[in-house]
């Protein structure tokens, strides 16, 4: 039995690494890829204790070089979703019950695991199978994962320290249990650190999962079973699966003890999955919680008194960086007429300067998109683009898939504030600009603020009057604002992640506000001193 309040160790944000040109943790990291590329690795689910190859495999390739072939996974059957989900909730009476530090320690571990001996293979990972460069790769696989373990953590202290008042005689205690059920767990491609935390949020408090990750993450998925493995996460606490979706999601959601979900992809998936939910109510011992993170059209404006510079600085991160395919990623721009001239000459000038290509070379800037058919779907609104005499590409609208799914960095410019390109989300390196007349910069807020998606965006002005104006207009346009800045990069613990309307539940991955959702609360009052008489002063003798 644990006697003691205990205090997990303070934490900070994992530093990130500069991968400087000669430096030792480049040498590392390009060693280890160049061992991962030349392997043949072979990827089994992983359902409690037992490794499953089925023997019905699909090939990973990396997107920037489709022709080689990293390896297979192995595609579950139904009965091995009815397995995972039967290994989950035979695990789920020990994992409760394990104190809570222990459960912490687990994580705190498998971050520290991280920040030493994974971080090479874990980078390199995501570095071959999603084509992300070494910067990109460091910020989300290392240091943006590392920091979900940790603060998790921290948060999850908060949490339980939270209690409520007791009266004299009374004492009053609040006790956070996992759900009633398992946990499903949907994850995607682009970040690494997204698909490590989905399930590994949930089991650190005392959840059990069954995980489905991203077809095209499953390279990096298998470097973090590896990783909390090696962390001492007991078997059966999350299970992996890989296959098709639909099949794999119908199981789940017609099993009675489907307790929740969390999901990162897109818009219309989720909807189609809490459609699927609504549908089976019925089915289930409680009311599932249904937490998700999907897409976004974000948005920069750019007001007159901004600096050009740090508006082409943001763009150009914002838009271009891991090729657009960020939830975050900027896609559509406001420039006011009398900015614009020096605005696309900036962006002409730094684009040229980009350089594309494999993630070996960490000279490239950007690399491939993740896979044909996003590659194709891109193409088809580039080509549009060209047609069209409402709009005009600038700057790139360049592509090849001879050997990779290279697409340039493009930059399309419209007259009409409601073009295609303008409302639609592309997940590529595409974003469309309007350019407003500057004396209707408050109308232009208004047509922002008119999306669909409510993600991130950015206002970028150099009068506080301004900043605050359009910071009230467009409140409910951004779960995660930025003033000044570029709308990606939100950072655990600084900036936690989310957005509503089409963008999610806003539920703020990397904060209190996540974890609780993974709990359910139980109020326990003990009276010291029990009443022995039914009868109140107000009755009299």
């Amino acid at each position: 039995m644990s006697n003691g309040f205990y205090k997990v160790p303070k934490t900070i944000n994992e530093p990130v690494k500069a991968y400087a040109p000669g430096s030792t943790e480049l040498q590392e990291v390009l060693a280890m890829y160049n061992t991962m590329y030349n392997e043949k690795i072979d990827i089994p689910m992983y359902i409690g204790s037992n490794e499953i190859k089925t023997g019905d495999t699909a090939t990973m390739q990396p997107p920037h070089n489709h022709q080689h072939k990293l390896g297979v996974y192995h595609k579950a059957k139904k009965e091995h979703i009815d397995l995972a989900i039967q290994t989950a909730l035979d695990a789920k009476k020990d994992w409760a019950n394990m104190p809570w530090e222990s459960r912490a320690a687990i994580f705190l571990k498998a971050a520290d695991l991280l920040a030493g001996p994974f971080r090479a293979k874990m980078n390199a990972a995501t570095m071959l199978a999603q084509s992300k460069n070494v910067m990109q790769a460091e910020i989300d696989a290392a240091c943006e994962f590392i920091d979900f373990l940790r603060f998790n953590v921290e948060f999850m202290t908060q949490i339980y320290n939270d209690q409520p008042i007791s009266s004299p005689g009374i004492w009053n205690r609040m006790e956070y249990r996992p759900l009633e059920g398992f946990v499903y767990a949907v994850t995607p491609f682009n970040f690494t650190a997204i698909a490590g935390n989905l399930p590994a949020s949930a089991a650190m408090m005392g959840n059990v999962v069954v995980w489905k990750p991203s077809d095209h993450q499953i390279y990096s998925a298998k470097v973090i079973v590896d990783l909390l493995k090696a962390a001492g996460l007991p078997d059966g606490v999350i299970n992996v699966v890989y296959g098709d979706p639909v099949m794999i999601t119908d199981v789940v959601m017609t099993h009675k003890d489907f307790a929740g979900i969390h999901f990162t992809g897109s818009t219309n998936v989720f909807k189609s999955l809490w459609k699927k939910i609504g549908e089976n109510i019925n089915t289930y011992r409680t009311y599932p919680r249904i937490v998700g993170e999907t897409g976004g059209k974000d948005f920069i404006w750019m007001h007159n008194t901004a600096n050009a510079d740090e508006v082409i600085t943001a763009i150009i991160r914002g838009a271009f960086e891991y090729q657009g395919q960020k939830c975050s990623a900027a896609s559509r721009a406001y420039i006011p007429k009398s900015k614009w001239a020096e605005v696309k000459a900036g962006l002409e000038k730094e684009v040229k300067t980009i350089k594309i290509g494999a993630t070996d070379d960490p000279s490239n800037f950007m690399n491939a998109v993740i896979h044909e058919g996003s590659f194709d779907k891109l193409v088809s609104y580039i080509d549009q683009a060209k047609k069209d005499d409402n709009a005009q590409i600038i700057i790139g609208g360049g592509y090849d898939k001879s050997k990779g799914y290279f697409i340039e960095p493009t930059v399309i410019v419209t007259t009409d504030p409601k073009y295609k390109t303008m409302c639609t989300e592309l997940f590529g390196p595409v974003i469309t600009i309007y350019i407003y007349e500057d004396e209707n910069w408050k109308e232009i807020l208004k047509t922002i603020d008119e999306s669909d998606y409510a993600l991130t965006g950015a206002i970028l002005s150099g009068d506080r009057y301004v900043i605050d104006y359009a910071s009230k207009a467009l409140e409910n346009a951004a779960g995660n604002f930025y003033i000044n800045d570029k709308p990606t990069g939100a950072v655990v613990g600084q900036q936690p992640f989310g957005g509503a309307r089409g963008s999610g539940t806003n539920d703020k991955a990397g904060s209190v506000w996540n974890l609780l959702r993974w709990v359910s609360n139980r109020t326990i009052k003990e009276t010291f001193v029990p009443a022995t008489d039914y009868r109140y002063p107000f009755l009299g003798e």
